[in-house]
């Protein structure tokens, strides 16, 4: 549950883009539905599944990270800002910008210039982007077919890459100037690929067959 001082923040820097948590009143936050999921779905269905012996080994989602890559913003700098404010929009939380760490001439590429833009989540933040990438946004991803089921890391995270931005609905076609694709990472406990793997599938991540 996102704190009071959260609430501050995201009220202060959100402007037009900020997306204000979910609440039942002025005063009380309703906890993401993906929370309930876990706890009562997906912890159980993970316990029999590897069974586990101890509460501590059922993997979780720790963090959820997400990079907008901008080559194109050394010639025209304010897609930088474009992104941050979709970034923004998308996830609720003010994004921090990337720079490049070294020169590259031939790129003409300078150390120190914005090349992207970036979001980590935790948290209710969390699990409420979980809940409208999985229910909204790849839905509406074009000829959808479900996502690829190998790009994990070795450690049980995983990484998804989208080629656009518009199939977040929190994103307002109209304005887009650039379509701008992100990598979207999933940090988690787990120990393998296929703990992580069944964690995210649990959770609803609709992995391809194949």
């Amino acid at each position: 549950m996102a704190s009071k001082k959260d609430k501050k923040n995201d009220k202060g820097g959100g402007g037009e883009a900020a997306i204000a948590p979910r609440t039942v009143s002025d005063t009380v936050a309703v906890a993401p539905r993906f929370v309930a999921k876990y706890q009562k779905d997906v912890f159980a269905a993970l316990t029999k599944q590897f069974g586990y012996g101890n509460p501590n080994e059922v993997p979780k989602l720790q963090k959820i990270v997400i990079n907008m890559g901008l080559g194109a913003a050394v010639s025209n700098p304010k897609i930088v800002d474009a992104a941050v404010i979709e970034l923004q929009a998308i996830t609720g939380q003010k994004p921090v910008i990337t720079r490049a760490k070294k020169a590259i001439a031939s790129f003409k590429l300078r150390a120190g210039i914005p090349i992207g833009a970036m979001v980590t989540l935790r948290k209710a933040r969390m699990w409420e982007f979980l809940d409208r990438l999985i229910s909204l946004a790849l839905p509406r991803t074009r000829d959808f077919r479900g996502v690829s089921r190998k790009a994990f890391d070795g450690k049980g995270n995983y990484t998804l890459g989208l080629k656009e931005q518009i199939i977040f609905p929190e994103i307002n076609y109209d304005r887009i100037d650039v379509i701008k694709g992100m990598n979207i990472s999933f940090v988690t406990t787990a120990r393998t690929d296929e703990e992580g793997r069944a964690l995210l599938q649990h959770l609803g991540m609709p992995f391809r067959h194949q």
